[in-house]
C-alpha cells in the first residue's frame, strides 16, 4: 500500500491547482450570525464575514453529495488499508482581504503530499496535506489555506481491558485480610497486623500467625519510622503512572517488620542502605492514597494550590461542541456522535478544527481590538473533549504577531500564530 500511496501522491502533486466544488451559498448574514452565536464571537460583522469562516463557505452540508476533492483518492486508499481514523492536525489560513456579504466565491485545490507511516499517540498513521484557495467573481484570490489530517489505525481494545478513567492505573487488590490496612491508610495510619494471641507482628497481612498458627488477629499503628534495608532504582520496564527512574525500597520499621514502598523526596543517587526514612502519604487519585517513604530529615512536602488559569475559560459542553461543528458545516461523526467517536479510538466527541480556528480568531481580536487579520496558523495537540474546559491565552510577539495557546486538562489543545495587517 505504501508504494501505491507514494505513487498516487506524486501524480496528484504534479496536477497542480485544480477546480474544487462550487461554494453552495453566497456569503450571507444568516450563516455568519449562526457561526458567531455558536462560537460566542461578539465582534461586529455588519458587511463582511469573519475571516476564519473562509472554509465554511465551501463545506457541502449534511446529506449533500460530496463532490470530488484533490485528497479523496489517498484518503480512500488509506481507509481501505485499515487507516480508518481521521483527525485534523494543522490548518494555516492566509487572508488577502475579508469577503463581503453577497459575494459568491469559487475555490481551487492542489495536493501537498503524504508523509508516513509515523507513530503517533492515536496510532500508526499518514499525514495528508492539501491546499485550497478562494477567489471572488473577478478571479482575484481572497484567501488560501493549508490543511493537514492524520489518517490512523485505531488502537485495538481488548474486551477484557479495563475502561480508562481518571484513576491511578495501579490499583491495589483489597480483600478481607488487607481491608484494615487500607482503612488505616485512608485514616493517615500505617497499620501492622498482630497476632491477637502471641503478639507477633507480621507484614504483609495474612490469615494465620506464622509463629503460633492462631487465626485471631488485630493490629498496631506503626510509628512511621524506619531505615532502608535494601532498594532498587527502577528504570525499565515502564510502569503505568510512574516516571522512571525512581527508588523502590524495603524499609525495616522501628517495630521490626519490613514493608515495601517508594522513596520520594530525594534523587535516587542519595538513597543508601541504612538511610533513616519516615512515612509520608502520596495521593494518587481522588480515591487512592499510598504509603511511601522520604528521608527522615526531609521537610514535609508543600501542597500548593493550582494557580487560577489565565485567559478566558470556555466550557466545552456537548452542546457547544456539537453546535459549533454544525455552525461550521462540519458533519464528521467524531464531532457529534459519541459512539462513533469511541469506535474510532476517541474518548468522546471533540472540538473540530474549524471551531478551533474561530476561537483563536475570537481571542486574537479580543486581545487586539480593531485589528485586521492577515492569517492564522494553528497546530493541534491533544483533543478538546466534550466536558472539558478550553482556556485561551495570548502573547504579543510584535506589532504584527500574536501567539495563542489553548489548554485543556490533557495539555495544549492548540498552539497558534496570528498575523495582523499593517494597520494593527
Amino acid at each position: 500500500m505504501h508504494h501505491e500511496l507514494t505513487a498516487l501522491a506524486e501524480r496528484l502533486t504534479a496536477l497542480g491547482e485544480q477546480p474544487a466544488a462550487p461554494c453552495p451559498d453566497p456569503v450571507n448574514a444568516a450563516m455568519i450570525r449562526n457561526w458567531t452565536q455558536a462560537l460566542g464571537d461578539t465582534g461586529t460583522w455588519d458587511d463582511v464575514a469573519p475571516p476564519a469562516m473562509i472554509q465554511v463557505w465551501s463545506m457541502p452540508g449534511l446529506g449533500v453529495p460530496k463532490q470530488g476533492s484533490i485528497a479523496d483518492e489517498p484518503l480512500r486508499l488509506l481507509n481501505a488499508s485499515g487507516y480508518t481514523g481521521v483527525v485534523a492536525t494543522n490548518c494555516e489560513q492566509t487572508y488577502d482581504r475579508y469577503v463581503k456579504i453577497g459575494e459568491r466565491l469559487t475555490s481551487t485545490m492542489r495536493f501537498g503530499g503524504v508523509a508516513g507511516p509515523k507513530k503517533t499517540a492515536m496510532g500508526e498513521g499518514y499525514f495528508v496535506t492539501w491546499y485550497q484557495s478562494w477567489y471572488d467573481e473577478n478571479d482575484e484570490r481572497v484567501a488560501e489555506m493549508l490543511f493537514r489530517v492524520l489518517k490512523f489505525q485505531p488502537r485495538k481494545r481488548s474486551a477484557a481491558a479495563p475502561k480508562k478513567s481518571g484513576k491511578y492505573p495501579m490499583q491495589p487488590a483489597i480483600g478481607r485480610d488487607t481491608q484494615f490496612y487500607w482503612d488505616g491508610v485512608n485514616a493517615g495510619e500505617l497499620r501492622i497486623q498482630r497476632c491477637a494471641d502471641c503478639g507477633t507482628l507480621r507484614h504483609p497481612p495474612g490469615p494465620m500467625c506464622p509463629s503460633c498458627h492462631s487465626v485471631n488477629r488485630d493490629f498496631i499503628v506503626a510509628s512511621g519510622r524506619g531505615v532502608v534495608h535494601s532498594y532498587v532504582v527502577h528504570h525499565h520496564p515502564p510502569v503505568p503512572g510512574r516516571t522512571p527512574p525512581y527508588v523502590v525500597a524495603v524499609v525495616e520499621l522501628a517495630e521490626g517488620v519490613r514493608v515495601v514502598g517508594n522513596v520520594n523526596g530525594c534523587p535516587p543517587d542519595d538513597v543508601g542502605i541504612g538511610m533513616p526514612v519516615r512515612l509520608v502519604f502520596e495521593r494518587m487519585d481522588d480515591e487512592l492514597v499510598l504509603p511511601q517513604w522520604t528521608p527522615a530529615d526531609a521537610p514535609d512536602p508543600v501542597v500548593e494550590e493550582p494557580p487560577e488559569p489565565e485567559g478566558r475559560p470556555i466550557p466545552l459542553t456537548p452542546t457547544f461542541v456539537i453546535a459549533s461543528a454544525l455552525a461550521t458545516r462540519d458533519f464528521t461523526p467524531v464531532h457529534h456522535d459519541t459512539a462513533l467517536a469511541r469506535a474510532q479510538g476517541s474518548k468522546d466527541i471533540f472540538l473540530n478544527i474549524l471551531t478551533t480556528m474561530g476561537l483563536v480568531q475570537r481571542h486574537a481580536l479580543e486581545t487586539v481590538p480593531g485589528a485586521t487579520l492577515a492569517g492564522i496558523a494553528v497546530r493541534l495537540g491533544v483533543p478538546a473533549y466534550a466536558g472539558d474546559t478550553l482556556t485561551l491565552t495570548g502573547e504579543r510577539v510584535d506589532e504584527h504577531t500574536l501567539t495563542v495557546r489553548g489548554a485543556v486538562s490533557l495539555g495544549d489543545h492548540v498552539t497558534a500564530t496570528v498575523r495582523f495587517k499593517e494597520d494593527a
